[in-house]
């Protein structure tokens, strides 16, 4: 499973089985969530709370670029 980053008490990372889209998982003590890459849009949340899900939202944006060459060097494509 590898990890992207952390930050603010949330982990950003893929599961080594992923699929298209591109996209991100993210967590903390409250729960996951899920959000594509680009364009950024949250496609599941199994407890994150609201202010957490802004959070990601900002530091995967700021992160787009890391995080899209990321997937692109683990998946090879």
């Amino acid at each position: 499973m590898p990890e992207i980053f952390r930050a603010f008490g949330l982990r950003f990372f893929f599961y080594s089985n992923e699929h298209l889209p591109k996209h991100i998982h993210v967590s903390n003590a409250d729960g996951e969530a899920k959000f594509s890459i680009k364009p950024l849009v949250l496609i599941d949340n199994d407890g994150l709370k609201p202010k957490d899900l802004r959070l990601a939202e900002a530091l995967i944006l700021e992160n787009e670029d890391l995080i899209d060459s990321r997937w692109e060097i683990y998946f090879n494509r």
